[in-house]
């Protein structure tokens, strides 16, 4: 730990969002003395400590011990960037937790599907009977779970978060998957890959995908891989059967689960693993994989109005969590209609035109990159917003059929946030009844 005592230390925090705040407040009861930085300058929060908004001040930034910057803030900001080249250390709120933490931690990233194993996680301790605390990129900010009684820690983590990381020594880490995303803030997906990669740094165990090469080291031992493909070592899965297999044998048939979907099958090894390396029984696991029934707007059944099911999947917010969502469903009764669109971030669309021609009936889109998506499928249609998405998928759709929504895209063009996107969704769907 480079800084033994933050007593006394001039830190500085950029970005006072949830896990800002939750710095400020870490920091001023190690005595440390605080002041912030947000480059919103109509931002309203109540601080009893120097606040500047507007423009980071570079001159300010420099001049301090240490810097905090929320994930939210890129390090490629100009102040940031100077600030690092004059020798002062940046760090997120994840290092900062590292640094203090003494409670072992089971730590998962990917593109997509990491809040559902990190919360499957959760709930297989909770089966054990084993005390653990999730937090991270999703729910709690990891600081606040420093003072909670616990076994274990399950951190969700973002590449935002990784790419400031440097002292977390994981019991179990866990990359789940790469897909394009976030370009517009890492640059390229080789940046991208290697902020993620940051999670193995001193990881007692390893688990990655079989099926996807990216999400293994170049160096470091892995402990255990899962994957689609056939293996009799680590976890697999039996198509023909459609099981989850473990070491060559039955684990849990996809039939005893109320997750659905090969991409959840997926997210259920990859939680298994993690559970078993921590030492968890394998009686527990499979209780706690039978039981959960997933996340809000992650391939959600929301209604099954006029015998259509229609899917909330606002999370997906990048190209292959829609290229999951798509596969995984299957071949169903009838038709498959799916609403996309949104911000795409830069994302290369091209890898969704196969499964849009194989899988795909009906496709409607929506929001800035509408007609970028719109291209990949002949006959597509072009709407405003979500509810005129889901008035025409209301007119296309017969009994059996699916509706589907995962965007491929980011909200933020049209919603404050993906949460938003799926409830207007529902509210979509409930309208139309009225």
């Amino acid at each position: 730990m480079e800084f033994v005592t933050l007593k006394n230390k001039n830190v500085v925090v950029v970005g006072l969002g949830l896990t800002g705040l939750s710095c400020v407040r870490f920091l001023l009861a190690q005595g440390a003395k605080v002041s912030a930085m947000d480059t919103r300058p109509a931002l309203v929060v109540k601080l009893d400590i120097p606040l500047q908004l507007g423009a980071l001040d570079e001159q300010r930034l420099m001049a301090s011990d240490l810097v905090v910057i929320s994930p939210g803030v890129s390090l490629s900001e100009p102040a940031i960037e100077a600030t690092l080249v004059a020798g002062v250390k940046v760090i997120g709120d994840i290092e900062l937790f590292a640094r203090f933490n003494r409670v072992p931690v089971l730590a998962v990233t990917g593109s997509n599907g990491k809040s559902t194993v990190a919360t499957l996680l959760e709930v297989m301790f909770q089966a054990a009977g084993t005390k653990a605390l999730l937090g991270g990129n999703i729910g709690i900010p990891a600081l606040q779970l420093l003072d909670k009684e616990a076994e274990f820690i399950i951190l969700e983590l973002s590449s935002f978060q990784l790419e400031t990381l440097s002292s977390l020594r994981p019991l179990v880490a866990c990359m789940l998957n790469l897909s394009d995303d976030h370009l517009d803030r890492h640059g390229s997906l080789a940046n991208y890959l290697q902020a993620k990669l940051r999670i193995y740094q001193g990881a007692k165990h390893i688990v990655c995908n079989r099926d996807d090469s990216t999400t293994q080291p170049a160096k470091a031992r892995v402990d255990m891989m899962f994957g689609l493909s056939a293996d009799p070592c680590g976890f697999s899965w039996d198509e023909a059967n459609q099981c989850i297999m473990f070491n060559n044998k039955v684990f849990l048939s996809s039939n005893e689960c109320l997750l659905v979907g090969r991409h959840n099958m997926l997210n259920i090894q990859a939680a298994a693993a993690m559970a078993i390396l921590a030492g968890l029984p394998l009686q527990a696991i499979k209780k706690g994989a039978a039981t959960f029934g997933g996340l809000a707007h992650r391939c959600q059944t929301v209604s099954m109005y006029n015998q259509v099911r229609w899917i909330n999947d606002s999370k997906a917010t990048n190209v292959g969590a829609t290229l999951a969502a798509i596969s995984g469903l299957g071949q169903g009764r009838g038709k498959l209609l799916l609403i996309a669109g949104g911000d795409g971030k830069n994302a290369d669309f091209s890898p969704l035109q196969p499964l849009f021609t194989e899988s795909v009936d009906v496709l409607i889109t929506l929001g800035k990159d509408s007609a970028r998506l719109a291209k990949l499928k002949p006959g597509s249609h072009q709407v405003p917003d979500l509810q005129q998405a889901v008035k025409l998928a209301a007119k296309l759709a017969t009994p059996h059929d699916i509706v589907l929504l995962s965007p491929a895209c980011a909200s933020l063009d049209m919603f404050t946030d993906y949460q938003q996107r799926g409830e207007h969704f529902v509210a979509a769907i409930k309208g139309l009844a009225v």
